[in-house]
């Protein structure tokens, strides 16, 4: 038997009925891997930031947002289960929740490559093995798919050993980046593009445009959230500072989960002049 255990090293047993689970999650694409999973009707309580899939959301009461969550209606809707991330949501607001929650699922997938392991938990602990396994055959055929096409793509670069610099930019006012330790950086790697690295230890640092910054990167990359990030703000930007920006998807590079799976693949369509 596979053991199912989450970032936290906390191991689950999988409950022995589904359809008496009670799910609140705080994380919204995980919300959307519970509802590919076929676990919707379960889910009692989502964040107004799980938007996906629409319909099927669209009914389920929401609990306050990834960080601001409404604890005492989060008892009141009586979950068994609660579904968590590191980076997304408060440790007290967690422990405070751990008080009357049974079941505390914590994740933490730092590379595209972690997602099939999540899949497996979810699978595991809800009696959805079968749709869990069908998932991981769909990211591993989309993996190989990537991977192809970004081997002919570096078989016709005149400069294929040069890995494409980028500074990936989540914020402005202040401006915010994210590490080469992080889901995005990870996804941005599997095409060879490589995450400017800031002097700062933060996973999500502020920074400065000093032209040493702009030096060292070949393009910059805005993403469409947190941040809603326009085309006015890529003109601006490349005005500003001389350098190629483009805008991207933010959910496709950075929704773990089964959007992942899309994400692969929108990825892949990056690799491409600007």
């Amino acid at each position: 038997m596979t053991h199912l255990d989450d970032f936290m090293g906390t191991r689950h047993l999988p409950v022995a009925d589904s359809r008496a689970c009670r799910i609140v999650s705080l994380v919204p694409s995980l919300t959307e891997l519970l509802c590919d999973l076929g676990l919707t009707d379960q889910i009692v309580g989502r964040t107004g930031f799980c938007i996906h899939p629409r319909q099927a959301v669209a009914s389920i009461p929401k609990v306050g947002g990834t960080k601001d969550v409404n604890i005492e209606k989060i008892r009141r809707l009586s979950p068994t289960h609660l579904i968590v991330n590191i980076d997304e949501n408060e440790k007290p607001t967690v422990d405070a929740l751990a008080e009357f929650v049974p079941n505390i699922v914590v994740t933490h997938p730092l590379s595209p490559l972690d997602n099939p392991n999540v899949f497996k938990l979810f699978g595991g602990i809800f009696c959805r093995e079968q749709e869990a396994e069908t998932l991981c055959q769909q990211f591993d055929t989309a993996l190989a798919d990537l991977r192809h096409a970004t081997r002919n793509h570096a078989h016709a670069s005149s400069d294929a050993s040069h890995p494409n610099r980028v500074l990936y930019c989540i914020w402005q006012d202040p401006w915010m980046t994210v590490s080469r330790d992080t889901y995005i950086a990870r996804m941005l790697e599997l095409i060879g593009w490589q995450q400017w690295a800031s002097p700062l230890s933060q996973r999500y640092p502020t920074f400065e445009w000093t032209q040493s910054l702009i030096n060292d990167i070949d393009e910059v990359i805005l993403s469409s959230e947190p941040y809603r990030f326009m085309e006015q703000h890529v003109d601006a930007l490349e005005r500003q500072i001389g350098k190629p920006a483009r805008l991207v998807d933010g959910e496709m590079l950075s929704w773990y989960g089964s959007r992942a799976i899309k994400g692969l693949g929108y990825v892949s369509s990056l690799v491409r002049p600007v």
